[in-house]
């Protein structure tokens, strides 16, 4: 009955942590769809919101102006910056309806301006026909825009800011030529379309130049969230590949049982035990039954660790993924740990799930083997045909007497706070992984003064770089 025990105990880790990490997704699936942030964003997805978003930026940026000619002739204002940086960053829009839309809020917002700085003077027609050329700045300017669209993706900074410039001077055309017509005013002074060339060059350079940098953090943030995922996932099957690998030998332990089992129950028949031998085939079919329940929860779980659809990652990404996994390990229990990652030799390999896994329990009983602070050291090297791992720390040491059994189960030298001993198995079990992948681990001598306790792993680099 114990290889029994022992399957059941493993199963029901197993299944307890998938359940875990099963209701933590879904915990968090629920909290972000209804949060308040992923309200926002659904809000702001919306073509309408977002053609408003563009009109009334585009329309208050307009005001924040200076006039480097006498008169309202030609302005320099924030609009036209506004409006582009917009256009960009929501290049998704139907441009030419965010023209349009945008060209008449400008357009009443500037009329309700007026009438609100000077009521007793304010004049309809007048004003109306006053800012009519900027209605028409913003709809020349979405038409090129429009234009360019479906190659906004595939245009170079330096390309895009030259692009954009002609289009910001030919609005600016359109809008004097539009005044002239309505106003009178006269457009044929050679400075006023100096500085609106000017202008245009230095609205079309600098919005774009922005519109990157916002893109580049965009990237950036998108990146440290797929790297921080990558983390969690990786922390989550290095854990899940310890117990699928008990699974497994416990599988084998249950085929041996059922066999054993069926032998002693013909044997018992034989003997002419009737009662005994009926009692003892019940038996064997229960674990039959057991065997063959827990045959196809195994199929389905090891397909996570078929090595042909597995990935590859590089002996320094599992190296960084270990030191960061346990820094953060150091800081939930409140201890100031120094590491320090060494890496004298580098390759690709499919098996990181069994590396990270014999990594990430070394190095976390490197942190709990000191006391408030200390220095903890991961470093992988090549020698001969092995790649070894070494993890090394300045805590208390381990006991000559100690030494010979800490890869025993069940033996620790850890004490929880209240005086409970610990399960004693992290350091089998990092055994019994490194065994299945025909290396040896030993706890040996420190080659300094500094390093108290130091495990070192040699692992066959054939076998490692089989999936590289």
């Amino acid at each position: 009955m114990i290889p029994y025990k022992q399957f059941q105990n493993t199963f029901d880790k197993l299944i307890t942590k998938v359940k875990y990490s099963l209701v933590n997704q879904q915990v968090a699936a629920e909290t972000s769809s209804r949060g308040a942030e992923g309200r926002m964003a659904t809000f702001f997805k919306n073509e309408k919101i977002q053609m408003l978003t563009v009109a009334i930026g585009t329309a208050v940026a307009g005001e924040f102006k200076i006039n480097p000619v006498q008169g309202d002739l030609f302005r320099i204002g924030l609009g036209g910056s506004a409006f582009l940086l917009l256009m960009l960053l929501m290049n998704r829009l139907p441009y030419l309806k965010t023209g349009i839309f945008t060209a008449l809020t400008v357009v009443v917002f500037r009329i309700m301006l007026d009438f609100i700085a000077a009521p007793h003077l304010f004049s309809i027609e007048e004003s109306g026909r006053v800012h009519t050329s900027a209605g028409l700045y913003y709809m020349t300017f979405a038409i090129g825009m429009f234009v360019i669209q479906s190659r906004l993706t595939q245009m170079n900074l330096l390309l895009l800011s030259g692009v954009t410039a002609l289009i910001d001077f030919a609005s600016n055309t359109v809008e004097m030529i539009c005044r002239w017509g309505l106003t009178g005013s006269d457009i044929m002074i050679p400075a006023t379309w100096g500085y609106i060339f000017l202008v245009a060059v230095i609205r079309g350079f600098f919005t774009t130049g922005l519109y990157s940098s916002i893109a580049v953090s965009q990237i950036r943030a998108l990146h440290s969230e797929q790297k921080k995922r990558m983390e969690q996932m990786l922390a989550v099957n290095a854990g899940l590949y310890g117990e699928v690998f008990y699974l497994r030998k416990s599988m084998d332990t249950i085929e041996h049982l059922t066999s054993s089992s069926y032998r002693l129950y013909t044997d018992m028949k034989r003997e002419g035990l009737t009662e005994y031998s009926q009692r003892q085939l019940s038996i064997t079919q229960e674990i039959h039954e057991v065997k063959k329940d827990s045959q196809r929860i195994a199929a389905g779980l090891l397909k996570l660790f078929d090595q042909k659809s597995q990935n590859v990652l590089s002996l320094f990404e599992i190296l960084d993924y270990t030191i960061r996994g346990n820094r953060k390990y150091a800081t939930m229990l409140e201890k100031k740990v120094t590491f320090t990652a060494r890496l004298e030799v580098n390759y690709s390999t499919s098996e990181y799930i069994p590396l990270l896994t014999i990594l990430n329990n070394l190095t976390s009983n490197a942190v709990e083997a000191l006391d408030n602070s200390g220095s903890i050291e991961v470093s992988v090297c090549e020698q001969g045909q092995d790649t070894v791992l070494t993890v090394c720390d300045s805590g208390k040491g381990i006991e000559q007497q100690a030494s010979e059994l800490i890869f025993e189960p069940g033996f620790t030298t850890k004490f929880a706070q209240g005086g409970s001993a610990a399960t004693g198995i992290g350091l089998s079990h990092v055994h019994d992984i490194v065994s299945s992948l025909g290396g040896r681990i030993q706890l040996r001598e420190a080659d300094t003064s500094l390093w108290k306790t130091v495990f070192e792993v040699k692992l066959p680099t054939v076998l490692l770089k089989k999936g590289e």
